[in-house]
């Protein structure tokens, strides 16, 4: 049997960074998303590493488990604040937030 990954893209305001994102799990890419969009993705039980991109822009990379047939969420967006959006200038993993929705954080 497999885990489950689902990532949804959804923000509290506008985001300043947009159009599609990558998803990118144990270095290899998985799905993409569009703004307002979620997708779900068959993982291996295990531990893993899962980063957003878009461009040179990134998510910081956050490690989870999954267990056999455990489903794991995300919901990710955009920089949405200015001072947030300028610093991702300087620091492209500040561009993308990626947080989990269940479980441990």
């Amino acid at each position: 049997m497999s885990a489950m990954l689902k990532l949804k893209r959804e923000g509290l305001f506008i985001e300043l960074r947009r159009g599609q994102f990558d998803a990118v799990v144990d270095g290899n890419r998985v799905g993409s998303l569009e703004s307002h969009e979620t997708i779900e993705v068959p993982i291996d039980p295990g531990h893993h590493t899962i980063h957003i991109r878009a461009g040179r822009y990134s998510s910081r990379a956050h490690a989870f488990d999954a267990a056999d047939g455990e489903l794991v969420a995300f919901q990710l967006h955009g920089a949405n604040i200015w001072p947030l959006y300028l610093a991702s200038i300087v620091k492209p993993d500040l561009a993308i937030s990626l947080k989990r929705l269940d479980g441990p954080r």
